[in-house]
């Protein structure tokens, strides 16, 4: 999808600018950043208050922007964009992009853009179809613009023909699958865990600890933007999920996290498994719950079965599993001992001696070690910015 995509919408003179609008509101409600780069022709046709309202920035039709003499940064906005939409793309303003004419904002950050450019044109029929219109569309597909073709159908003039400018949902599909199929985990299956897990005692008491989960779900949501399907293997947490490509299975034991991923694994490119799984389980459950009767109570626990040391022992040569390290001494030395024994690609190693890292904050300091003997030590991030670093890291072997 589009989340945190950062696209710049160009609206040209048109009657058709009116659609402008539908277009911007669904780019935001897909959850990209978007501002608005209007001609002032196109405010004969659509207020800039409408646009402003629905892209939540300002919309941009100067170059300069006040009386006080602030200038708008066309290279900087043109820097900005991740991707440049311009619809409507009216004859003229096709003309002036063709040929280098640079007499508005519009066409000023046309010619600065480094992103891929779509342009949408919308005019009547023989407009359209006049030799020296089609003389343009051919020079900007030859400097790499992509054409959103105009469709048949009525247009402004009473006329029915080409030159209809194509639908906003139509046009927003286009963007998004252009952009989805450009993602760097595309088509790739991830199996991420997350949590903690709850050990029943009897009905009504649990052991279990601290884990929030939020590092779990913050990998999930990067990896899916990247274009990743995700299953979510998740202990008890009140976290949803927002992207579509995530499916969660909810667990509560380590007995459950463990059978959900050893039956999901062998169907993966890659596995992380950030859950804060149990160690120890009781061996008995009661079935009703245990009275205050006793002076001294004590419980007979076994070792769990351990998940990483298991998808370590059936991992194909084609796949990647990452696990993690939560320590309070002798850190790196137990993370290597771990990497090792467990068969990893890397770990992910955090420390409650560090202040701002660990269980329910929004915050860690990580430091990876991968199986190659490299060590790179992470400063103090948000959760969903060391969500980013684990992934860059994943790409970089992927592609190594």
């Amino acid at each position: 999808m589009l989340s945190s995509k950062k696209i710049l919408v160009g609206i040209c003179g048109s009657i058709a600018s009116y659609k402008s609008a539908e277009l911007v509101r669904l780019f935001i409600k897909a959850g990209a950043d978007v501002k608005v780069i209007m001609t002032k022709s196109a405010g004969d046709f659509i207020t800039p208050l409408t646009l402003s309202t629905l892209s939540k920035n300002p919309v941009n039709i100067e170059f300069v922007k006040n009386k006080e003499g602030e200038w708008t940064n066309h290279v900087e906005l043109g820097l900005w964009a991740d991707a440049f939409v311009i619809a409507p793309a009216s004859a003229n303003s096709i003309a002036k992009f063709a040929n280098g004419i640079c007499d508005n904002l519009l066409s000023a950050v046309y010619l600065s853009a480094k992103c891929p450019v779509y342009f949408a044109p919308a005019m009547d029929l023989d407009m359209w179809r006049h030799p020296s219109t089609q003389k343009n569309i051919g020079k900007l597909l030859s400097y790499g613009n992509t054409l959103i073709k105009p469709t048949h159908g009525e247009l402004a003039s009473g006329l029915i023909g080409e030159g209809r400018m194509a639908e906003p949902e139509d046009i927003f599909d286009f963007i998004n699958s252009v952009i989805t199929a450009q993602k760097p985990l595309n088509g790739k299956n991830v199996l991420v865990t997350a949590g903690p897990t709850y050990e029943a005692i009897d009905p009504v008491r649990f052991i279990g600890n601290h884990s929030s989960g939020k590092m779990g779900y913050a990998l999930a949501e990067t990896l899916a933007e990247h274009g990743a399907h995700v299953t979510l293997v998740s202990g008890p947490t009140h976290l949803k999920t927002l992207h579509k490509n995530i499916q969660v299975i909810a667990v509560t034991s380590a007995k459950e996290m463990f059978d959900n991923c050893v039956k999901v694994f062998p169907s993966v490119d890659l596995a992380i498994m950030s859950a804060a799984v149990a160690d120890y389980t009781p061996v008995e459950v009661a079935t009703q719950k245990i009275k205050k009767t006793e002076q001294e109570f004590s419980i007979e626990l076994t070792k769990t079965r351990d998940i990483l040391a298991e998808l370590g022992k059936i991992k194909g040569p084609k796949q990647l599993l990452v696990g993690f390290a939560l320590e309070t001494n002798n850190e790196l030395e137990h993370a290597k001992g771990k990497l090792e024994k467990k068969n990893l690609d890397f770990i992910v190693l955090n420390s409650l001696n560090d202040n701002g890292a660990g269980f329910q904050g929004d915050t860690n300091k990580i430091t990876i070690l991968d199986n190659k003997g490299h060590t790179e030590v992470f400063e103090l991030k948000t959760k969903t910015e060391v969500a980013h670093d684990i992934v860059n890291k994943i790409l970089s072997l992927l592609h190594a």
